[in-house]
């Protein structure tokens, strides 16, 4: 792992990503010591990249690690939490270069800085398999404000964040699978490369969403976790899904396959009730991120598609898995 060494590569990597986090004591300790603010409760959450898996061998590494950083806070938008402190553990290949890991630490301190975090510990290794990244991200929110996945109620609206399936055709557009011209796929490569997390709405959702996640692992197959954990299903309907003009530019069913099962989106899927929607539009507007109602909430199990031709039922739930593989 270069001839830096892991101390070295910690003190003059690492460390100074730590500054503002004065339990961190400068990454020199074997752990580090915190105290949650007053009227705050602790949200955690963690989340790991592979090479190979979640991004490509040849993508740029400080954008490797801030899309590590995002995925995580993400997961914080969706449970109403501001960001607070990541703790980092890095497996490098053993012959992975100098520039490399300065251009991953420059990453980590661009998005530190955007996001106002700080790195308050972690790990370091080397390694003979895949470049592997995990991040365990910690937020704040007041006490009992927490969103969850449970709560939906039938009746609530089905709201969405920004646009969908614009990451997975970004990785298509990477792996030269599908083709657009040179500003659309610069743009969807962004998305997939560069995930947004909705922080600003997510903070602003609480006593507004009954329920609410981020959209990972395609829409269909989240919004039937949220609907599980709810105890109800819900119908989307397909002319109200919002796509950016650049999935438009290569629109048919690939962006249409992209939008309901593609993976990477990190966008806010939620339920409120109806007479919450100005306050939602609102809220919305105030964190700059455009939000569409794109389904309902009702009574009865799994996820249903509403077409031009009338309802789908309970369509295949696809999304990415694991264990199974990409869709």
């Amino acid at each position: 792992m270069t001839r830096r060494g892991e101390f070295r590569l910690i003190a003059d990597l690492f460390a100074p990503l730590s500054a503002g986090c004065a339990g961190a004591f400068g990454l020199t300790d074997d752990a580090a010591v915190v105290d949650v603010p007053a009227g705050r409760s602790l949200v955690s959450t963690v989340d790991a990249l592979v090479e190979g898996v979640h991004f490509l061998p040849d993508d740029p590494p400080d954008l490797i690690a801030r899309k590590l950083i995002r995925v995580n806070l993400s997961d914080l938008a969706a449970m109403g939490a501001a960001p607070w402190l990541v703790f980092l553990a890095a497996c490098f290949p053993r012959d992975v270069s100098g520039a490399w890991l300065e251009g991953f630490a420059e990453g980590l301190k661009a998005d530190c800085a955007e996001f106002g975090i700080a790195l308050a510990g972690g790990d370091t290794v080397a390694t003979p398999g895949p470049a592997t990244f995990s991040l365990t991200a910690l937020g704040l929110v007041p006490p009992g404000r927490a969103l969850r996945r449970a709560g939906a109620r039938p009746g609530d609206l089905l709201f969405l964040s920004g646009t969908l399936g614009d990451a997975a055709l970004g990785l298509k557009v990477l792996r030269g699978e599908v083709t657009a011209d040179a500003e659309s796929a610069a743009f969807l490569a962004d998305r997939y490369r560069l995930p947004q997390p909705r922080i600003g709405l997510g903070t602003r959702l609480a006593g507004l969403a009954h329920a609410c996640l981020d959209i990972s692992d395609g829409l269909v197959q989240d919004v039937g976790h949220l609907c599980r954990e709810s105890g109800v299903g819900a119908v989307i309907d397909l002319a109200a899904l919002p796509f950016s003009d650049a999935a438009r530019a290569v629109f048919g069913p690939v962006a249409l396959d992209a939008a309901l099962r593609g993976g990477d989106d990190y966008e806010l899927a939620f339920s409120a009730p109806p007479e919450a929607s100005p306050r939602i539009l609102e809220a919305a507007e105030d964190a700059g991120v455009p939000v569409a109602v794109i389904g309902r909430v009702e009574a009865g199990t799994g996820v249903g598609l509403l077409g031009p031709k009338g309802r789908i039922p309970e369509p295949d739930s696809g999304g990415w898995n694991h264990f199974r593989g990409d869709p």
